[in-house]
């Protein structure tokens, strides 16, 4: 497999990552983040923040494409399969430590373990996909049509006053 397909492969599985993230946190989870919390940042400086969750997202699918690649894992399910088994281990591991250390609501961090759960799962079909030899044009225009699902969900929770719009 060519580097470049590798880099596309790791590009697109972070884009899918992204767009579930932001429905995620600005949609199902924003009720969290307006409540003064000790173990939150300010929205303010959460939000500008941001770019780096999102390079954590990045290592996650670098991460993600060398194992099912090393692995040989191919096809949709098997990486949808895959990305929930390793998401639910990296965040069931993450979020038992947050829960053994800090303030963090219990509630929080389980919509974090199921939300980032999905992520991994979704980044791992579309992984799965690219290298069961899907073309990537094909995947890339899936997830940007993810991604707009996403926001154009995001906008319906916000605007129908189902999740808060956070003022910064």
């Amino acid at each position: 497999m060519s580097f470049k397909r590798v880099a596309l492969l790791i590009t697109l599985s972070w884009l899918s990552m992204i767009g579930v993230d932001f429905f995620l946190h600005a949609g199902l989870l924003a009720r969290f983040y307006v409540q003064p919390s000790p173990f939150l940042l300010p929205p303010e400086r959460a939000f500008q923040l941001i770019p780096l969750g999102y390079l954590s997202f990045l290592l996650i699918a670098v991460l993600l494409v060398w194992l099912m690649f090393r692995l040989k894992i191919q096809g949709w399910r098997g990486g949808f399969l895959f990305g929930l088994e390793l998401g639910a281990l990296v965040w069931g591991a993450m979020v038992l430590g947050l829960i053994s250390i800090s303030t963090a609501s219990v509630w929080l961090l389980l919509g974090w373990l199921l939300g980032q759960t999905g992520e991994l799962a979704i980044a791992g079909m579309f992984v799965g996909s690219g290298l069961g030899g899907e073309r990537l044009t094909r995947l890339f225009i899936m997830v940007a049509v993810l991604i707009f699902i996403s926001v154009l969900a995001t906008i319906v929770l916000q605007s129908t006053g189902l999740a808060p719009a956070i003022r910064i």
